[in-house]
């Protein structure tokens, strides 16, 4: 197969979830309101939290950050999606591609990070006696939390450039069409002529310690939060207990869920629509 060199002009294909002209309107309009929902919600959770003094707490600083970070996330990869769609046009730079891939791991990290952090601060909140409140404001104090965001930007950053530049040192093929609507570092290193075995060994080993890793983290402590409500004597004491891990517990649940479906629905509609033109 022909190749070209990764400091050529390259452009990458990102195909969409369909190919269909008669379905683009449709697509636009349906990305466009929910990334713009997914931005006002966001923002609107993060401006709460910042005006509202009652909310600043270890649990809602990491909730604003978390918000952030979604926005981000959304910001990287639907408005090229929207662009393209306008300007009937489905190319991305090399350089682009390879800006757009480093900031979905930062974000993809970073959330993951946030995840556990949140975890963690209801472990530590609700596993030590209620009467020990004030050891709980002791240990989750705003350094230990500023210092928790900065190691969880850190570690998402460190592993998003070390796949970046990984990803440099791969020549690509002249067929370079992604079948997603933005740079998904799987797909792309499926392009590429040269060998990936040392990429595909990190992509591997860094999903098993941000993705496997943190979430057995999380589950742990959630089970550890469960035996110490269990071993309440009261049923009042156990639901004052609880309360405060309802919204840590629905941002684990969308945040997994909505990204375990996302993947499903993108494996599946991205070929099915490519199936439909071609029909």
């Amino acid at each position: 197969m022909e190749s070209e060199n990764q400091t050529g002009l390259a452009e990458f294909l990102p195909l969409g979830l369909s190919e269909n002209p008669e379905l683009q309107p449709l697509l636009f309009g349906m990305f466009l309101t929910l990334y713009l929902i997914t931005v006002a919600g966001n923002l609107l959770i993060i401006l709460t939290i910042s005006s509202d003094s009652h909310l600043h707490t270890p649990m809602y600083f990491f909730l604003s950050n978390l918000s952030f970070s979604d926005i981000c996330f959304s910001t990287t990869t639907v408005p090229k999606m929207l662009v393209n769609i306008q300007t009937q046009s489905k190319s991305i730079s090399y350089t682009g591609c390879l800006t757009q891939i480093c900031f979905v791991l930062v974000s993809a990290g970073l959330e993951n990070c946030l995840l556990a952090a949140m975890a963690y601060d209801r472990y530590v909140a609700i596993c030590h006696p209620l009467r020990f409140f004030l050891r709980y404001r002791i240990i989750m104090n705003p350094h230990l939390c500023g210092l928790l965001i900065l190691l969880s930007l850190l570690i998402s950053i460190m592993s998003a450039l070390l796949h970046s530049l990984m990803v440099l040192h791969l020549s690509f093929c002249i067929d370079l069409e992604i079948p997603q609507f933005f740079c998904e570092l799987p797909q792309v290193l499926k392009l590429a002529c040269s060998d990936t075995l040392f990429n595909n060994i990190l992509q591997y080993f860094m999903t098993s310690i941000l993705g496997g890793g943190l979430f057995l983290g999380i589950i742990f402590s959630y089970m550890q939060i469960v035996s110490s409500l269990l071993k309440m004597p009261s049923i009042g004491g156990m639901y004052k207990a609880f309360s405060p891990c309802g919204s840590p517990l629905s941002v684990v649940s969308l945040s997994y869920g909505t990204g375990w479906g996302r993947i499903l629905a993108l494996r599946l509609l991205c070929p099915l629509g490519r199936v439909q033109l071609h029909q």
